[in-house]
């Protein structure tokens, strides 16, 4: 289940928004289609974020895939706990599995709700 108070991208990012500041990391659909996570490449702090363009990727026993930043920001933390422990995003995609926090220059733009990304792909819901 997708927690309601987070918005979604379709290339399968979360991200929560508090006032100027956004927590994101990749949906629980997403760990799930990748397996058991073995690598994170995240950005630095001050690097900027564009919304739709590529921000890190993360790495399986199945694939690697690219994250993609949902809003347009600068890089303000990263959680560096997944260089070392990147299975916190199989376990907790949505609490200690959160990768990177942006402050937010535009408002954010083409973002889903809970329910609007669960009906994307309604054979996971």
């Amino acid at each position: 289940m997708n927690p309601k108070e987070l918005l979604y991208a379709e290339s399968h990012e979360w991200v929560k928004i508090d006032g100027d500041q956004a927590t994101m990391g990749i949906t629980d659909f997403a760990q799930s289609e990748l397996g058991d996570l073995t690598f994170v490449e995240l950005p630095q702090v001050g690097d900027q974020a564009v919304a739709g363009e590529e921000i890190g990727s993360v790495e399986s026993v199945k694939a690697a895939s690219e994250i993609y930043a949902p809003v347009n920001g600068q890089v303000v933390a990263v959680n560096t706990e997944l260089e070392d422990a990147p299975e916190l995003i199989n376990k907790e995609p949505y609490g200690a599995g959160w990768m990177v926090k942006i402050k937010i220059t535009d408002a954010p733009q083409n973002l889903l709700n809970a329910d609007g990304y669960a009906a994307l792909y309604p054979e996971k819901a």
